[in-house]
């Protein structure tokens, strides 16, 4: 099944989704025993007409025992997609068409049509893992704090893209005020003020910003990263931190990993889910499940490739000098 999101940037701008139906058209697979040559998958194409509308087209998929699934779309669409196929034997394949892109761009899967269709046709499965909170499931990133905040106005914008995303986060940082939170895992409990708590089954928003820079999907564990809040000097040098992909190595944050977490915050209020925004109390139970979910994936491991890092090597050395330099003259005038 082929599950087209009509509104995704390159599909509603430039009708890409005949190609992506000619192309799902010339996948082929050989019998189990190996022998004759090889046949044509059938193809059934949907499209999504209204939001939840993926998860019950996956759901048929499950119910009617297709192979495969195709999220065609953004990071929306997959997840909705995901949702309906989590815990099946259905295989879920990304064909990446939204601004971000984050799981796609965490399996290494190209951002071209035709070349995440290859990784389709290399079928190699990957037991990925998902978690829930408070019961949702979520696939990349989970999230609350300034992140929600600004991901709740940019879903109001008419224009996508990463520059109305960095437009909003300007806008929205003289606005917000930061809240404590405590977590709860491990057998350890945290308790701190935090811009951003953020929970990730895989290591990117999209676009190449690693909010958890050495996640892994299936190692069953989630990479927890609290941003700690303190002044507009503060805060920008945590933002570069993560736009270099160094959230893990930063003064600015807290990191580690568990299975499972308790978040409790000073009221309900906003969250998102893959970058889709929601609500959800002050307490938030979130949970991995190991192995549930089967992902078309290539076989190269992805390279990480930060939003703002530099691209030469030698260079990494000296902006990891130069960072610590930073906070030894942030410290000495506090």
């Amino acid at each position: 099944m082929i599950i087209i999101n009509p509104r995704a940037g390159v599909v509603a701008n430039q009708g890409f989704d005949h190609l992506i139906i000619d192309e799902a058209h010339k996948l082929t697979y050989h019998l189990p025993d190996g022998n004759g040559e090889p046949m044509k998958y059938n193809v059934d194409v949907r499209y999504t007409r209204r939001p939840g509308h993926a998860i019950s087209l996956a759901r048929e998929a499950v119910e009617k025992n297709y192979y495969g699934v195709l999220a065609c779309g953004g990071d929306g669409t997959v997840n909705e997609v995901a949702r309906g196929v989590c815990g099946s034997a259905v295989a879920m394949g990304v064909i990446p068409l939204g601004s971000g892109n984050g799981l796609a761009r965490h399996l290494g899967i190209p951002m071209t049509i035709r070349g995440a269709m290859k990784v389709i046709q290399e079928d190699r499965v990957l037991n990925a893992d998902y978690a829930t909170a408070n019961g949702r499931p979520f696939f990349c990133t989970f999230g609350m704090g300034f992140d929600a905040e600004v991901t709740e106005k940019f879903n109001r914008r008419p224009g996508r893209g990463l520059n109305n995303y960095i437009r909003t986060v300007l806008e929205q940082y003289f606005k917000y005020k930061a809240e404590t939170y405590t977590i709860i895992a491990n057998g350890h409990q945290i308790s701190r003020e935090a811009l951003i708590v953020a929970v990730c089954n895989a290591s990117q928003y999209g676009n190449n910003a690693y909010i958890a820079p050495h996640a892994s999907i299936k190692d069953g564990l989630l990479d927890v990263t609290m941003v700690h809040h303190g002044n507009l000097i503060a805060d920008t040098r945590a933002a570069i931190d993560v736009l270099w992909g160094l959230a893990d190595k930063s003064h600015s944050c807290t990191t580690f990993r568990t299975p499972s977490l308790k978040i409790i915050r000073n009221s309900d209020g906003a969250v998102h889910f893959d970058g889709e925004p929601a609500w959800l109390p002050r307490e938030i139970e979130v949970e991995c499940h190991h192995a549930a979910l089967n992902l078309f994936s290539t076989e190269k491991k992805s390279k990480m490739r930060p939003l703002m890092a530099p691209e030469i090597p030698v260079i990494s050395p000296l902006v990891l000098t130069l960072r610590d330099l930073r906070y030894k003259i942030y410290n000495f005038f506090q």
